[in-house]
């Protein structure tokens, strides 16, 4: 016990001569460091969607933005939007645009959001995207990209932009991509007819644990799924003359296991998606119907 006790008492006495080193040095070097610490800012997607439909140019897409610094804002200079092309369609030449700065959106801009920091807002019409890229009919088609690109300059003149993000930045932690890309799909107007296949697949091999993709046609409703396994093919018929034809992925307990592909009595790849497919409504893209 006595030996325990020395120890304990020498154990003690180093600990306050270094606390007493800490207080009197330790604060300078912490002071030093910070001092020299560079912080940055991001821009954090608080919401995006929407869609461009080939056959609707009154279709739109936008994002919300807000804005943070280490001073909660007060940093913010400007936040530039530029506009780009890229063409993925190989039938109709190249009409690929590079950057076009389209706004600029400056502190008075924003607006207070639910923390206090600054938001903004972009929202836009697949055909006034077309207009300020200089894009006409024949130049564009399912399967091109219109991309968005922001770049933020705080007062400092420092500027981020998603080149020089991380993943940690980008990612699910601050979702600051700082880019967005909606690609152009052809959303039929009317059922296209014909077979379509649905590949399933799931990566544990158990099944899709209750998740289905879900398909009405004309009132009469069917579930697609593979109860067991690791993949399954399955086909369905839409009727000439269908007036109604809607799809859904009703999610399982295990999405982040399912992957499936739909593809279209054109041949072509109507939609991919998963792991963990987007739950709803699905949207195929047909150009060729």
């Amino acid at each position: 016990m006595k030996i325990n006790n020395k120890i304990l008492g020498a154990i003690i006495g180093v600990s306050s001569l270094l606390i007493t080193s800490c207080d009197d040095d330790g604060g300078k070097v912490i002071d030093e460091v910070f001092a020299e610490t560079t912080r940055g800012a991001v821009l954090r997607t608080i919401e995006s969607g929407g869609v461009f439909d080939r056959f609707d140019t009154t279709t739109s897409f936008g994002f919300t933005f807000e804005e943070q610094d280490y001073e909660d804002g007060d940093l913010l200079e400007k936040v530039d939007l530029y506009i780009s092309f890229e063409d993925n369609s190989a039938g109709n030449g190249d009409s690929t645009v590079s950057e076009i700065l389209i706004e600029t959106f400056l502190p008075s801009d924003f607006t207070d959001g639910e923390f206090g920091l600054p938001r903004a807002s972009y929202d836009t019409t697949l055909a006034n995207a077309l207009s300020l890229l200089g894009l006409v009919e024949g130049d564009f088609d399912g399967g091109d990209e219109i991309q968005y690109r922001l770049i933020l300059t705080l007062t400092d003149g420092r500027t981020f932009t998603n080149d020089d993000s991380t993943g940690t930045i980008t990612g699910s932690f601050f979702n600051a991509p700082y880019f967005y890309n909606p690609v152009i799909k052809c959303i039929p107007p009317a059922p296209v007819a014909g077979e379509y296949t649905i590949d399933l697949v799931d990566s544990y091999g158990d099944g899709w644990n209750g998740a289905s993709i879900d398909v009405v046609i004309d009132g009469v409703a069917s579930s697609y799924t593979i109860p067991d396994g690791s993949a399954g093919t399955l086909t369905f018929t839409v009727p000439d003359g269908a007036t109604e034809f809607t799809l859904e992925f009703v999610s399982g307990a295990f999405d982040s296991e399912v992957t499936y592909e739909i593809i279209a009595p054109t041949g072509e790849t109507a939609i991919s998606d998963g792991p963990s497919p987007a739950v709803g409504p699905i949207t195929l893209n047909i150009c060729n119907g």
